[in-house]
């Protein structure tokens, strides 16, 4: 099949949840749903400058909603969502925990050194807070685990990073779960039959292929159009094994060879994908979004270079420190970086900067106006824009 590129750009934007308007009435957990099952996983990360990453993309989509949405398909029966190890350290769509079950058993060998030396250099400490977390009454995190130890066993000579560092491996490994995360942000840890759906507990084991097959499935839904980079990215499967499932979906119809103008990799479309003729979206996109996974596919698909900068030195940023690219309709317009000021009840914009080709006039008022309503959904007053950036001058005339 072969598609221009503007109608693989909508393609993928449709695919991601950004061919349809916004409701126009509050948020519930049926929107909250759709976006689970269409995304398969929203990825999480510590740094909380504006707010946490899982609580974006819903925003993004969905206009302002609770937050206490998601808090709740994440955290209470029926949990819809749990956390482990998707394109990262993620929210995950539960009924996908199945297909995640061979990575879990891999633990021993393909999760972080560090994890694979704690197990074999202390294999004493992995199966006592093996029992401490099965035996809890509540889940619990490392720290109080480290706690009660240096309290009622002050004979064991383990630091708080060797208890964290066993915690993690029997989290990769599936032997515990998370049931929540604390105020710290900290990962507290339960029995999966404690946490999980019986219905997801007792499911059957796939097979390997099968799993990675169904996960590679979900990324091209999700997806829309993509190279078989993109297709393992998304899950973090290898190449090799995405190549098979690939070739297999393919085989049964599913996955369809496509070739693109100015794409010179081979493709695939998910045969059910949308093919909207127009798509009127308005967006800021976190930094961690699946829409921007894959940083070449967002290059060869939107002509926009972006780079996360919060590990670069600050005097070699270009951008800022924790910069969102804006969507509007089908392209990226601008990029901001922002940072919720909670203590003045302001979102502050550091920086803006306008992509080439677009017009300040028409970015600006759209730009000002989504950082209106993202203010208003973080509970700020209002929003400042600092002298940074070749459209802020134009943002601060629209901001008032």
């Amino acid at each position: 099949m072969r598609l221009r590129l503007s109608q693989a750009r909508r393609i993928a934007l449709a695919a991601q949840g950004f061919g349809a308007a916004r409701p126009a009435r509050p948020v519930g957990m049926r929107d909250v749903q759709r976006e689970i099952t269409r995304l398969g996983q929203f990825q999480i990360d510590s740094i909380n400058v504006v707010t946490r990453a899982h609580f974006m993309p819903l925003f993004s989509r969905l206009g302002p909603y609770d937050p206490a949405l998601l808090e709740r398909a994440a955290h209470r029966p029926p949990r819809r969502l749990f956390e482990y190890w998707g394109h990262a350290a993620s929210l995950i769509d539960v009924t996908l925990q199945p297909a995640l079950r061979w990575r879990m058993a891999r633990a021993a060998d393909e999760a972080w050194g560090s994890m694979i030396r704690i197990r074999e250099q202390h294999p004493g400490l992995v199966e006592r807070i093996r029992a401490d977390v099965l035996d809890s009454a509540r889940p619990i995190t490392a720290r109080q685990i480290e706690h009660d130890e240096v309290r009622v066993r002050d004979h064991w000579g383990w630091n708080w990073s060797s208890v964290k560092t066993a915690c993690e491996w029997l989290f990769w490994a599936g032997e515990i779960t998370s049931a929540r995360r604390n105020t710290q942000f900290e990962r507290a840890y339960a029995a999966p039959e404690r946490v999980l759906p019986s219905s997801i507990i007792e499911a059957p084991t796939p097979g390997r292929e099968e799993a990675i097959r169904e996960l590679v499935r979900r990324s091209a839904r999700a997806l829309g159009i993509g190279t078989l980079a993109c297709l393992a990215d998304y899950f973090r499967v290898s190449t090799a094994d995405a190549a098979t499932a690939v070739a297999e979906l393919e085989a049964g119809g599913e996955l369809v060879p496509a070739r693109v103008e100015g794409w010179d990799r081979p493709l695939w479309l998910w045969h059910d994908a949308r093919r909207p003729r127009r798509i009127l979206a308005r967006a800021l996109v976190s930094p961690f979004d699946s829409l921007i996974f894959e940083r070449r596919r967002l290059r060869e698909l939107f002509g926009i270079d972006y780079t996360i900068e919060i590990y670069v030195p600050e005097a070699k940023r270009r951008y800022g420190y924790y910069v969102y690219p804006f969507l509007l309709g089908e392209t990226f317009a601008a990029r901001v970086d922002l940072k919720a000021d909670r203590a003045a009840g302001l979102l502050r914009v550091r920086a803006a900067w306008l992509e080439p080709g677009h017009d300040p006039g028409c970015v600006a008022p759209e730009l000002a106006a989504e950082l209106s309503i993202m203010a208003g959904w973080l509970g700020l007053s209002g929003v400042a824009v600092e002298p940074r950036g070749d459209l802020a001058g134009a943002l601060a005339v629209a901001t008032g």
